[in-house]
Order: C-alpha cells, then structure tokens, then sequence
C-alpha cells in the first residue's frame, strides 16, 4: 500500500513512521527532517490512501477534492471540519448530541458578550469561532483579561477574521484528558487516551500554546472510562452528523475534563492532536496503514490493540515561542538523542540551511519521545534525549507529565 501523508509538522512524521512499518508512505510537504518529503501538491500524487493530517486543508476542503477523483481518504469533508473550524457550530452539534459541556454563548459584538461575561463567576473562557492554531484561547481569573480578550478578538485585532465571532464559556476545573476516536460514518473505535500540556511554562503557566508535551497511557483513563466517554460523547455526535448528512470518515479528537460534576467535552478537533499523535501511535501495536484505510473505506473493523508500555514527548521550542518564535538557528543533536535508548525524535518546525544543515524554521521546533516500561522511565528517557539537543534559545517545559509519573510509581 502507498499511503499519502498531507502535512509538515511532528504529527505527520509521527504518522509516517508508524505507517511506515506496513506501508510505503510519501509526506507532501512534510519538512527536512521527515525522509519521503516531496513538494508535489496532494493532488498531484498517486496514492492508495490519503491522510490529512492539518486542521486547515481539511476545513478548506481538501478531502472532498481528492475523494471526488476517485481517492480513498482519511479524514473528514469540508462539512464535518466545521467542528474545529467553527467552535460555535461545534457547540451547537454538542447540544443536538446531548453531550454534557461548559455553558457557553457566541457572540459578533462587543457589548453583548461583555454582559455575557457578567453572568460568569471564577473562571472566563474566551475562544475565537475560528482556527488559530491552537493559540486562540484566554484562560483567565481577571475580568479585566477577559474583556480585552473579547474587544481584540471581535476586531479582528488578535486572529483576523477567526475571532470575529467568538465563544464565551464557563471555566471548567479538572484533569483533562485527549482520546482519538477512528471514526466510518457509522463506527468509531477509541486509540489509547493521551494528555497534553497546553501552557507554555511549567506549572501551567504563562500563554497557551499548540501543545508542549503529552504522555501516554493516562492512568485516570481506565477502559471503563474510554467506553462511558465514547456511549456519551463521541458516539451520539458521530449520530447527529450522520442525522444532518454528514458521512464523517476520520478522527474525532474529543477533548474532556473531568470535572467534579462529571466529564465534559471542552472541544473536537478534526484530526489527529498534536503533540498527542507522538505519543499515541508508537504505542499501537495494530497495524495503523490497515486501520485508517478500513475507516477511509467506511469498513472498520475491531478496535486497535495497544502495547503497555509508556511514551512522554517533550516540546522543544523556539526563542519567544508563541509570541513571535525566531527561526534560523541550527539545531543540534538529533542523532544523538536518538541513539539512547528508547528515545526518537519528530521534526516539526525544522527547516535546512544554506549547507543542507537542519535549522529552526517555526515555534514548535522539535518532539522529543522517551518510551518506557512505565511513564517515570518513559520521562527520564525523553529529558535525557532533550539534553543531548540545542541551540540558541531553545526552550521547553520541565513538567511534562511529572505528577502521572509520581503517582505511576
């Protein structure tokens, strides 16, 4: 099977090596650091099997094109996207579903949402509808914070047109955690649930980010959890999709937190999570090429089959990453960091100098994996591969699932 990775980022060189084991695979654009990059536009490629693996083409319609040349594809249409290009659709399609979320109201003008704020109490939520890369979200206590938020978004100030509308929602308290449900139209199947850390300082602190590193398995995640969260969640939203015409033939990425009233889905996103997916799939003992091609075709079949040992990705990032990330600087020690022990690394935000060197070329620069016997060892194994890696201004969160690995023994 030739399988056709669309994308340029550690997610998709995450999804190329694990589909790499049964698969020839080519990644267009992909980036230096991923073997099998092509320029070739997706279009343009002869593949048995296409996986989107970026927000933006699949809200842009990118799945629709390929499938209307006759393509098998993972990954849903234009029409299903919408759940991570608009989050009040999604919102929306949460309600229709009976899916427990955050109280919450979208808002196109200032004054309206700012007395929509009045009604909330601790904690305020500020998203914009549209896709921001993971950064279009403010967290905060102050409601002096929240109200800034909502006059830079609504003029367009912060995201464009992205925050033109945006979603004001109660804030949640809880562990949250990431589950990939691979999804037919009609069936879904669960992946091993993730975290990710968001924040991009320790302790979770300081601005939100794409992700500064995950781990998996969670250990609040029993089975039991995976089944009750997919019977509430992701299976009656698949159903209202299906009720409104939606043939969804990808991932769902439920987003939850487990708060003291219950789960509630925070959000869905359309395709694999990054820096989730590098965690996850090292871990799948299935094989991946076979899974997504089945739920491409609308034929799956039983759920994958993960093994028990644990992953951590440390984030490596750039100067002033996420504000205005420097890019340029040769990086040095990948492969080093991957001759230890159980340690690999994904190239993301990586691009090549004038002498076919590897340098910075975005924020996210590089994902780290330590994998283990258990998630202490899987940690240490990731920071150890950190240390082995540099340049000017890298930086990178020190917390990355340290608390799980303290109660994991």
């Amino acid at each position: 099977m030739r399988v056709c990775v669309v994308g340029s980022g550690g997610r998709e060189h995450a999804l190329a090596v694990v589909l790499g084991r049964t698969a020839e695979v080519v990644v267009t654009p992909g980036n230096p650091g991923i073997p099998g990059s092509v320029s070739t536009p997706p279009e343009e490629i002869d593949a048995d099997l296409f996986v989107i693996g970026p927000e933006q083409p699949l809200v842009d319609g990118l799945a629709d094109r390929l499938r209307e040349r006759g393509a098998l594809v993972y990954g849903p249409g234009a029409d299903g996207a919408q759940l991570e290009g608009s989050k009040a659709w999604m919102k929306q399609i949460l309600v229709e579903a009976g899916v427990a979320t955050a109280a919450h109201g979208s808002f196109s003008e200032v004054e309206p949402a700012l007395a929509f704020l009045d009604t909330m109490h601790d904690l305020f939520v500020v998203k914009t509808d549209g896709l921001a890369a993971g950064k279009g979200v403010v967290v905060t206590e102050l409601r002096a914070e929240a109200e800034d938020a909502v006059r830079s978004y609504l003029s367009g100030e912060a995201f464009g047109d992205a925050g033109r509308t945006l979603v004001i929602e109660e804030g949640l308290t809880g562990p949250e955690l990431s589950v990939f449900a691979i999804c037919d139209g009609t069936r879904a199947v669960p992946m091993s649930p993730a975290t990710d850390f968001k924040r991009v300082a320790d302790g979770d602190l300081g601005p939100n980010t794409g992700g500064m590193g995950a781990y998996s398995p969670v250990d609040i995640a029993t089975p039991a959890i995976v089944d009750q969260l997919m019977a509430d969640a992701v299976e009656p939203t698949l159903a209202a999709l299906t009720k409104r015409g939606i043939d969804y033939r990808g991932t769902l990425y439920a987003g939850l937190m487990f708060t003291p009233s219950g789960p509630k889905m925070l959000e869905y996103n359309v395709r694999f999570g990054d820096p989730e997916t590098q965690v996850v799939l090292p871990r799948l003992e299935s094989d991946l090429a076979a899974l997504l091609a089945d739920a491409a075709a609308g034929s799956l079949g039983p759920g994958p089959t993960f093994s028990t040992d644990a992953t951590t990705t440390v984030v490596c990032a750039s100067e002033n990453y996420p504000k205005s990330p420097r890019t340029g600087d040769v990086i040095e020690g990948i492969d080093a960091a991957r001759a230890l022990d159980g340690v690999d690394v994904f190239c993301a935000g990586v691009g090549a100098g004038p002498s076919g060197e590897l340098i910075t070329a975005g924020g996210r620069v590089l994902n780290v994996v330590g994998r283990g016997p258990n998630l202490a060892e899987a940690r240490r194994r990731a920071y150890a591969g950190v240390a082995e890696i540099s340049w000017s201004g890298m930086h990178y969160r020190t917390d990355i699932a340290l608390e799980a690995s303290q109660r994991s023994g």
